[in-house]
């Protein structure tokens, strides 16, 4: 399971990647540019749930053991 927190990591981090290159500063909140804040937005949403995911396996890993 920690394999597949870790590739869902590494996935937001490229989407992230992907849609920083669509924004247009000048515009940001117009067309493409929005697109790609709420893609990034929603990324970032996906790392705090793995992270979240993660140390709650590391806890429930030390209060079984």
């Amino acid at each position: 399971m920690k394999i597949f927190a870790y590739f869902v990591f590494g996935l937001a981090v490229l989407l992230i990647a992907i849609n920083a290159w669509m924004l247009d500063f000048n515009n940001l909140f117009q067309g493409d540019s929005m697109v790609g804040l709420i893609g990034i937005v929603a990324s970032l949403c996906a790392i705090v749930i793995m992270l979240i995911f993660v140390v709650s396996k590391k806890i429930q890993d030390k209060t079984n053991s």
